[in-house]
């Protein structure tokens, strides 16, 4: 799957912020676009690695209120 398909997948539940440090970590930073008080943060190396740890977030959440 694409970055940009997983990223279309979590922008649908998710308000999102993307930044960069110095050092070159990258930092993603979810906020549920309903509750808004959950925030979770992810910290990579490059890009595709924090869309792959979100999307792998959003997935879970997704499967547990689902019920599964």
């Amino acid at each position: 799957m694409r970055n940009t398909t997983k990223l279309k997948a979590i922008l649908s539940k998710y308000t999102i912020t993307l930044d960069i440090s110095d050092d070159g970590i990258f930092t993603l930073i979810l906020m549920d676009k309903e509750t808004l008080d959950q925030g979770q943060d992810f910290y990579g190396k490059n890009y595709s690695e924090v869309i792959r740890k979100a999307y792998s977030y959003f997935t879970r959440r997704l499967k547990e209120e689902e019920g599964f």
